[in-house]
């Protein structure tokens, strides 16, 4: 029976109880999930007294394996335990030299390293010498259209409400960097009124920036319901605003809207549960992609996924060196429309 996954959340659960291991070996290329863990061993396993004389931080740059290990070796001063924590820990080489420590670990020692940007050799000895007497733990890997639902998630722990749609438009502007919509989140949760439970796209628009009018999902609908109008208008507002609207951002959603909007005319069952399950989309979503099916056919929504890698390339500067954003943006559009 293959082992079951150990998460951020129970780690840091333990430690709350304060079920120490000798080593915490935090790696993977989710940077967040590993902040989040050393940043709590770091503020409260010892108290602020403590920490002057038990604490230890040093950054893989600058140390070697056998500094560490010498550092793990000491004896707490003041607290029943020091902490050790080795930030950048991808810098460090030679960790087969660890196994000697792992061997007899000093238990009022607690090692932690944070090894960003990739992972150790599961394979190796090293591996399952940490996994032994510590927590060998892998971020998981947050896809882009787990995103929106990350975010509700992390509000939802917070007590704090935000729908889909203003979700999805927080993760396409602020990217997958969870530690930075994390940042955005917390500033949203600052200002927000004392009495209001959601986030709302007004929030989002006085303290991001987005408009709540102009964005790319607003832009979306408006091509779902072939509403000229409305369309060259967001279109122009870019066009206008091109720093705060790139091109790409743009193009990557509407790519998707429309590679989905294909996808849909081929599902067998086009009930609202299996559209959901099989696009990877909320119910409120649904309805969209049903209603577009009526106006752009399978056949449409292919020319229009083409049309749009072309104009991805345009904006690269492939056959079309001077055109800028907005002007193509505004092409594509009138393309998509007509």
């Amino acid at each position: 029976m293959a082992k079951q996954e150990i998460t951020a959340e129970a780690i840091i659960h333990s430690l709350q109880r304060k079920e120490y291991k000798p080593v915490y070996f935090l790696m993977g290329e989710e940077a967040y999930f590993i902040d989040k863990i050393s940043d709590y061993i770091e503020k409260n396993v010892l108290d602020e007294s403590e920490k002057s004389f038990d604490q230890t931080i040093v950054y893989g740059k600058e140390t070697d394996i056998n500094a560490v290990i010498n550092a793990a070796k000491r004896f707490p001063m003041i607290a029943t335990h020091q902490v050790v924590i080795v930030k950048e820990a991808q810098h460090i080489k030679d960790f087969d030299n660890l196994s000697y420590y792992l061997q007899k670990p000093l238990l009022s020692t607690i090692l932690v390293f944070c090894y960003k940007y990739g992972t150790l050799d599961k394979r190796k000895k090293i591996a399952s010498e940490i996994d032994k007497v510590g927590v060998l733990y892998t971020t998981p890997r947050i896809y882009d259209n787990q995103i929106p639902t990350w975010i509700i998630q992390y509000l939802k722990e917070k007590n704090v409400g935000i729908d889909y749609k203003a979700s999805s438009l927080l993760s396409e502007y602020l990217g997958t960097d969870l530690s930075k919509i994390v940042n955005e989140l917390d500033k949203l949760l600052i200002t927000k009124p004392v009495d209001q439970n959601n986030i709302t796209l007004e929030l989002i628009e006085k303290n991001i920036g987005i408009s709540k009018d102009y964005n790319v999902f607003e832009l979306q609908n408006a091509l779902f319901t072939r509403d000229v109008l409305k369309a060259n208008r967001i279109a122009f507002y870019f066009a206008q605003n091109q720093r705060d609207n790139p091109f790409v951002v743009v193009l990557s959603v509407l790519f998707k809207a429309f590679a989905n909007l294909f996808q849909y005319h081929y599902l067998q069952d086009k009930s609202q549960d299996n559209v959901s399950k099989e696009l990877g989309m909320t119910w409120s979503f649904v309805k969209d992609y049903q209603a577009a099916a009526k106006i752009y056919s399978a056949s449409k929504c292919l020319e229009i996924i083409s049309t749009i890698r072309t104009y991805d390339a345009k904006g690269k500067g492939i056959d079309c060196p001077a055109t800028s954003d907005g002007e193509l943006l505004k092409e594509l559009v009138f393309i998509i429309l007509h």
